[in-house]
């Protein structure tokens, strides 16, 4: 799994860059077809906002969470990106 990670308006620093992968790692043990990830963090005055566009074998995801702490931001982008992520793979299961 390639991720690619972006930031507007933040510097993308190592710690941040290691927690985003360590995180990622979680959808890799769900469903081992992702192809390619896209990260964008966003500062935008005092929310902190995170999105990510995820590439699976015969679909696309996409979520979008924000919040005061980026770390949390992430928290909660994974876990909608999960239960997508985790949805699909039910679809796939069922044809």
């Amino acid at each position: 799994m390639q991720i690619n990670l972006t930031g507007h308006h933040i510097e993308i620093t190592e710690s941040l860059r290691d927690y985003v992968q360590t995180k990622f790692s979680k959808l890799e043990r769900h469903f081992d077809q992702i192809h390619n990830v896209h990260v964008v963090l966003n500062v935008e005055k005092l929310q902190q906002k995170a999105e990510a566009r995820v590439h699976l074998r015969g679909a696309e995801v996409f979520a979008v969470s924000e919040h005061a702490d980026m770390y949390t931001a992430i928290d909660s982008l994974i876990d909608k990106l999960d239960r997508q992520v985790i949805k699909h793979k039910e679809k796939l299961t069922k044809h």
